[in-house]
């Protein structure tokens, strides 16, 4: 070690050099089993505080922590936060030339890091393994571990051979973390990672702060204009789509409207995607459009809305997205809209899928609990966090279902009528036949195969065409339908039987007939924080944002990578008069004192 860190407790550290005085959930716990030489398998979610976990070990611990991180986009700036705290990390990837990586092999040969990125691939190669062979390794940490897993929803096929690190470092502690997976995924994790003998640590999976919204209105663009325009105007979002063309299009699309909004997709040329996510990371206000290509370990702590224009495929990929809203612990949502046109295409690309039977089977289970979650009448969070076994027991106040309790209606007729439908037609058309054929619409197509002599020929006029819509999304999403692989045709499944013979009664959510209710509109700087300053504290708070952004450009970071807003928030409120007062705000350790504290008492002096 060349930092005098390995003398010091892990409060020290976490005082010293991250500004923090108290450990958060688990995280004591967690880093004295590491420094014991334990292994751990950590589940935390997004915001949690993970990488203090492996962070503060490596630095107590005599040698170099090894940080196995699947992007190494990424890697870039969690150096250069940690370089700022006075941490010596770098990272080992494509990115560099042979000359700069030599340097850095010749920095771990010496033992001059704490801590070392790599990715997954790097680690693999014979190369790398005889550099760490020669090296005094702290820790291994394995960040993103759902990775590992097949049934996860980020597979890495590189993260299934990190077995061997059991078997080249057996006295190295490991310590593999993620923020979503469920149990199937974690048993996976810990058989693939050899980590049987890890102590787990599970920790809540609720994020209080995120407003969880679900839409199934029509045009869905514009409602999400309306969203933004009226909820988020200022503020920096994420919109992930299904297709590079919806991202290209949608980005197009809120650019005119005066946003400055970047798509981001695998399509892409590596620069532009590596520009477009530094713009979002280093400025404010900016909208990135993406596909699930976008967002793993982004560390953007203020960034206020999550939104889905399309389903994303499971719940672990819902929830893992939308959890990149409000990291800092502010308020957030996370909108999500979603039509049958969604829940088809989805259905056929697990079906049309290269994996196995098995592999589809779960594939579409995963799916059919989503959509059961996007159609619940009752709290939203308590079905999240029921799926991934854990219960809340009260509801949570804070979603739409809780604050705008959907209607239901008794929907048994509608069902029977629709699944009668599919029967009569030869369970050989799609959704909007079978609505034509209850509409009692005279299509060409209608009369040549003759449906306009079926007994349910119009039966259906007491319901819109949307409102129909309604119906079979639901009655897909509940199972009492299946979607042919193919040509999207609609079949009946074994769960149909009951309700055509009468034996079950059937309850419908009423579609929505307008916008969610404006008392659920928050102003864009919701922050309760930023809400709690006086006029004088906005002030200095914003002159202190303001020098935050010149010294983030100036070491060509992000301006969070300096200080968070919270940090800026409780600065502006306790009013420190000397770099002693200073070191008592959240995040403000000794290095970034050094750095800046100086210039923010004499700011706060000026201010007064």
């Amino acid at each position: 070690m060349t930092t005098a860190h390995n003398n010091s407790t892990a409060q020290q550290v976490l005082q010293n050099v991250f500004g923090y005085a108290d450990f958060r959930h688990q995280q004591a716990n967690i880093i004295d089993e590491l420094v014991a030489g334990n292994d751990v398998f950590t589940l935390m979610p997004t915001g949690g505080g993970k990488s203090l976990c492996y962070q503060i070990p490596a630095l107590v611990l005599d040698g170099v922590g090894i940080v196995i991180s699947p992007l190494i986009a990424l890697m870039q700036d969690q150096v250069d936060a940690l370089k700022i705290l006075g941490v010596n990390a770098e990272f080992l990837n494509s990115s560099q030339d042979y000359q700069r990586q030599q340097q850095i092999e010749q920095q771990l040969l010496n033992g001059e890091l704490d801590l070392l990125y790599i990715a997954p691939e790097r680690l693999l190669t014979e190369r790398m393994q005889n550099l760490l062979l020669r090296t005094n390794i702290a820790l291994f940490a394995i960040d993103e571990a759902h990775c590992v897993s097949q049934w996860g929803h980020d597979f890495r096929p590189e993260y299934q051979q990190l077995s061997i690190l059991h078997n080249i470092f057996p006295n190295t502690p490991r310590i593999a973390l993620t923020a979503t997976a469920d149990q199937r995924t974690r048993d996976e994790i810990v058989d693939l990672l050899a980590l049987h003998q890890a102590k787990q640590f599970v920790h809540s999976f609720d994020r209080p702060n995120i407003q969880y919204r679900i839409n199934d209105l029509p045009n869905a663009k514009e409602r999400l204009w309306d969203f933004i325009s009226s909820e988020h105007n200022d503020d920096a979002g994420i919109v992930y789509c299904l297709s590079r063309k919806m991202v290209e299009s949608t980005a197009q699309w809120l650019s005119a409207k005066g946003r400055v909004a970047l798509p981001y997709h695998a399509g892409l040329a590596n620069e532009v995607k590596a520009q477009h996510q530094q713009r979002f990371l280093q400025e404010e206000q900016v909208i990135i459009v993406a596909t699930i290509a976008f967002g793993m370990g982004i560390d953007k702590p203020d960034v206020r809305f999550v939104a889905h224009l399309n389903i994303p495929k499971s719940i672990e990929a819902y929830y893992q997205e939308t959890g990149r809203a409000g990291r800092d612990g502010q308020p957030a949502n996370a909108w999500l809209a979603y039509g049958m046109q969604d829940v088809i295409k989805l259905k056929q690309m697990s079906q049309n899928s290269d994996g196995n039977e098995l592999f589809k089977q779960i594939t579409q289970r995963k799916l059919n609990a989503l959509l059961g979650y996007c159609e619940v009448s009752s709290c939203r969070r308590q079905a999240l966090l029921q799926y991934f076994g854990e219960q809340l027991d009260t509801p949570c106040g804070n979603c739409d279902n809780c604050l705008t309790p959907p209607i239901t209606w008794d929907g048994t007729l509608a069902a029977k009528k629709a699944l009668s439908t599919v029967y009569r037609t030869k369970q050989r058309f799609g959704v909007t036949y079978q609505i034509d054929v209850l509409l009692g619409k005279t299509t060409p197509r209608i009369i040549n195969f003759g449906h306009n002599q079926l007994s349910t020929f119009g039966i259906g006029e007491e319901l819109s065409a949307q409102a129909w819509q309604g119906v079979f999304r639901q009655l897909i999403s509940m199972g009492f339908l299946s979607v042919d692989m193919e040509f999207g045709a609609l079949k009946l499944t074994e769960q149909a039987r009951p309700v055509l013979k009468g034996e079950q009664q059937i309850q419908l959510r009423e579609q929505s007939k307008k916008a969610k209710a404006a008392k659920q509109k928050r102003s864009p700087k919701n922050s309760q924080a930023i809400t709690d300053l006086t006029p004088q504290d906005t002030s200095l708070f914003e002159q202190l944002r303001a020098q935050r952004t010149l010294w983030a450009k100036d070491r060509g970071v992000p301006p969070f990578v300096i200080f968070h807003d919270a940090t800026l928030i409780a600065i502006a409120q306790a009013k420190p008069n000397t770099a002693a007062e200073l070191l008592t705000i959240n995040g403000i350790g000794a290095s970034k004192n050094d750095l800046y504290g100086e210039e923010i008492i004499a700011i706060i002096a000026q201010s007064l």
